[in-house]
Formats: structure tokens, C-alpha cells, sequence
């Protein structure tokens, strides 16, 4: 018997601080991909702005993508600061929003803003979806990690200017060779802080061979879908 699991990884177009535009941003990702996991880029809610203000599970400006997430049965792996203060991941969906990962690996200027976290597996319909951000799909040691946890899949929202696309892939790849799970990457489009003037796209969806299943374009507000599977014993 095989099990499946429809993934999307969107690259919504974003406003610098703007949570509430950006949310709304969200949840016309969140129609449009018709996936049960939607998958966002790091600090999609305010962009790669290392200063935004943190955002709470109970915020109001979040309304959108719960409206969006329980219409279409939806849970969305939003990228966002969370209390702490880190560099996190909401899970939003009908029921509510709850901070799911905050980021392990955080480069020397994250650093100063936020503290890392600790490695974190989400579980939606019998699949345990092992979850990074960004620097910590270039530690081999945190998919090593996130692994022992027990995954199906690793996904991951990141930032990458338009010169490391090929990132994506080499280190999708790497996860899947080393633990024979499916990746799922959610790339920033369009410009951001952080010196981010020109960011990749390119979000992609790969097998737990390593082989590209589904990619985005380059473009703001693309996403590619692609579905998981897996036998069942």
C-alpha cells in the first residue's frame, strides 16, 4: 500500500515589514498551490529583514492564512521571527498557529538579533516532515540530526541570492543520498534585505532518490507542487 502526501513550495511575492500585506500574500499561495503542506521562505512574513519585530502565533494579521488554511484543508510552513527571539517557523492551519522550528544554524549578522533552536519534526497524515531554515541545509550535521529524529521528508524555507540557485539542488540531493527521504525547499523571489537584491526562486521539490520532481520559476509568486510517496509494510 502506498501513502501520499501533496506538498507545494511557494515564493510569494513580499513587502519589506509588512505582515499583513504579506499575509494576504500567503493566502492566495495557500488557494493557488492546492496542497495539503504549503511550504514558505525564510522570514517570508517580513522578509530578510533582521530587524522586524517578532511575530506571535496569536497575532491578528495572521487571519488570512488561517481563513485560507481552513478552507482548503491546508497546514502552511510560514517562515517568520518568533518570540525568543528566533528566526522561525509557524505552522498554520485551520485550528491554529503554533511555532513548529526555530532555526539551529544562524549565520554571524543572524546572530546578533536571534539565538538558535533546536532541531524539530512536524507530523501531518502519518508523515514526519523533518524541518530547516535556511544555513541549516548546509550543515550535513543538522539533516543527520533532524534524521535520527525519524523523517519521511525534509523541507525548508530559505533566502538565496540569484547566483547560489544550484545550492538547492546539491544539498537536496545530499539529504536524499544520506537518509533516503524526499526535500522540499521554498526559495525567496523577488528582492529582500539583507543585501538580498536579487534572491534565486527557483523552489523545488526532489525524490528521496535525488532526483527534481517539481520547480518553480524564477518569478515572484510561482510555486511548484509535487506529491510524496511511500510504501506502506
Amino acid at each position: 500500500m502506498e501513502q501520499r502526501l501533496s506538498i507545494a513550495v511557494a515564493q510569494p511575492r513580499c513587502v519589506a515589514h509588512d505582515v499583513a500585506a504579506n499575509a494576504e500574500a500567503h493566502a492566495a499561495a495557500v488557494r493557488a498551490a492546492d496542497a495539503r503542506v504549503v511550504v514558505f521562505p525564510e522570514l517570508s512574513l517580513t522578509g530578510y529583514e533582521l530587524d522586524a519585530v517578532p511575530v506571535a502565533p496569536a497575532d491578528e494579521r495572521l487571519a488570512p492564512i488561517l481563513a485560507a488554511c481552513a478552507e482548503t484543508g491546508t497546514l502552511a510552513l510560514v517562515g517568520a521571527p518568533v518570540p525568543g527571539p528566533y528566526i522561525g517557523i509557524l505552522a498554520v492551519d485551520g485550528d491554529g498557529v503554533r511555532v513548529a522550528y526555530r532555526k539551529v544554524y544562524l549565520h554571524g549578522s543572524e546572530a546578533v538579533y536571534f539565538v538558535p533552536g533546536e532541531p524539530a519534526v512536524i507530523e501531518v497524515d502519518g508523515w514526519r516532515l523533518g524541518l530547516a531554515i535556511c544555513r541549516d541545509t548546509g550543515i550535513p550535521q543538522h539533516a543527520a540530526t533532524t534524521a535520527a529524529l525519524g523523517i519521511d521528508g525534509y523541507v525548508a524555507g530559505i533566502v538565496h541570492a540569484d547566483h547560489e540557485a544550484e545550492l538547492h539542488g546539491e544539498r537536496a540531493r545530499r539529504v536524499a543520498a544520506d537518509h533516503g527521504v524526499w526535500v522540499a525547499t521554498a526559495a525567496f523571489a523577488g528582492p529582500t534585505g539583507g543585501g538580498f537584491d536579487r534572491t534565486s526562486g527557483r523552489s523545488g521539490i526532489w525524490s528521496s532518490d535525488g532526483e527534481l520532481i517539481a520547480e518553480a520559476s524564477v518569478a515572484p509568486d510561482d510555486f511548484a507542487r509535487a506529491v510524496f510517496s511511500k510504501n506502506l509494510r
